[in-house]
This record gives C-alpha cells, sequence and structure tokens, in this order.
C-alpha cells in the first residue's frame, strides 16, 4: 500500500504514532494520539479502529498503540515527507525553524514520491532537520542520533544539543533567540534546591540560560566530557 491511498487523517494518523513513540519509551495511547492530532478520543477511537482493520495498527481497547510492519512503513514515509519539507523550506526558502512545523503539515499531503525524492537530491540528503529529528533514507532506515533527554543530564555536564521538539513554536523562538540550537555545546549547571530550573551556559562562557522543565524536556543531548 502507498501512502497515496490513504486519507490525510489516517496518514496523520500514522506519523503521530510514529512520533509518539520515537523519543518516549512510554506506551503510545489513544489520550496521546488524540492530543497530538488536535481531535477528540472519541474521533481517534473510531479511527483506530479502522486503522486496525486496514492492518496498519495493532490496538486493543485500552491497551498500547503499535504500529504493524506496513504500518510502520507508511508512517516513516510520512515522516520522511514532513521532514523533508521542513528542511527545504529552512535551507532553501529562509523559513524560520519556528515556522515550518504547520507549512509541512499541509504540504506533505499534496507532494508525490518523485518530488520528496527530488527534494532529497537537491538538499544532499540531509540526514537530519532542522531540529534535529532523523531524516529516513529512502529504504527507510532511520538513524537516530544517540541521546537523551535534557531534563536526565546531572549538574557539572557539558553536553550537545541534537534534537529540540518542534511542537512549541514560541519555545523554538525562545531558543533560538538565545543561540540554542542543535549542534551547539552547552555546560548544565544546577541552580540550587527549589529552582526547578538549570542554567545552560553556552560555549563561550559569556552567556548563561536559565531552563526549566518544560525546556529541558523538549532538549535532547549527547553527553560529552564534564565541565
Amino acid at each position: 500500500m502507498s501512502v497515496a491511498k490513504l486519507s490525510v487523517s489516517h496518514q496523520n494518523y500514522l506519523r503521530a504514532i510514529w512520533n509518539l513513540g520515537e523519543w518516549s519509551a512510554d506506551p503510545v495511547t489513544t489520550s496521546a494520539v488524540a492530543a497530538q492530532v488536535g481531535l477528540r478520543q472519541s474521533t481517534v477511537s473510531d479511527a483506530l479502529k479502522r486503522l486496525t482493520e486496514q492492518g496498519l495498527v495493532a490496538h486493543s481497547p485500552y491497551g498500547a498503540i503499535e504500529l504493524t510492519e506496513q504500518g510502520r512503513a507508511l508512517a516513516v514515509e510520512m515522516v520522511r515527507r514532513h521532514r523533508l519539507i521542513e528542511t527545504f523550506l529552512v535551507e532553501t526558502l529562509g523559513y524560520r525553524w519556528d515556522q515550518v512545523h504547520d507549512e509541512a503539515e499541509h504540504l506533505e499531503h499534496a507532494a508525490s514520491d518523485f518530488m520528496i525524492d527530488r527534494l532529497d537530491d537537491l538538499l544532499g540528503h540531509p540526514a537530519r532537520d532542522p531540529h534535529g529529528d532523523p531524516i529516513p533514507a529512502r529504504d527507510g532506515t532511520v538513524t537516530s542520533p544517540d541521546a537523551v533527554s535534557l531534563s536526565t543530564v546531572p549538574d557539572g555536564t557539558r553536553v550537545r544539543v541534537e534534537r529540540i521538539s518542534d511542537r512549541d513554536s514560541e519555545l523554538l523562538r525562545f531558543f533560538a533567540d538565545n543561540g540554542i540550537g542543535v549542534g551547539v555545546p552547552l555546560d548544565i549547571h544546577s541552580s540550587g534546591p527549589y529552582s526547578e530550573s538549570v542554567q545552560a551556559v553556552l560555549d563561550d562562557g559569556a552567556h548563561s540560560v536559565a531552563l526549566g522543565q518544560t525546556a529541558t524536556d523538549a532538549v535532547w543531548v549527547s553527553l560529552s566530557h564534564n565541565a
């Protein structure tokens, strides 16, 4: 089956299920999918039944949602479309990284497989999108960076930003305004007890940014040596 034969809503559901499981070990639930796609749980439940009947999703009532082999292949194809379009918008058309998610949401459904392959060629087969998320290869291979949530990093650790969630455009603008992006090294220091934040010191040591848990939960980093 080709993604072109799926409805737009089913394409969105498959990509949402993939996205929810990509950076988290938590079970994918109906409520989580509903929050991801912005629809009521009852609507999502009905759609999951249809996807299960099509052999794209494995799901029992009140159980975790998993993609079948075929469902995963179609989800990865949608993820590839989305992330290549985001990359094209930033690198070629000059969009900011906080502007591309919604734009790509619309364009990914209209693009043909041929167009997506041409974008891939034009961009030089990028491995990751502007937010650091891996771009699946043409054969469906996905190579993710070895990264952990910034919220789990201990005091006094030097890290390199590998990925920043694109779910919150205002948060992306905050990071950009403070010089925090993919590839940027940071020294992480505790702000002290009860502060509920950490200090992220940029590599030149001249700039420090206080990050609360909403911010640290959105950032994934690779660990290097202690600062």
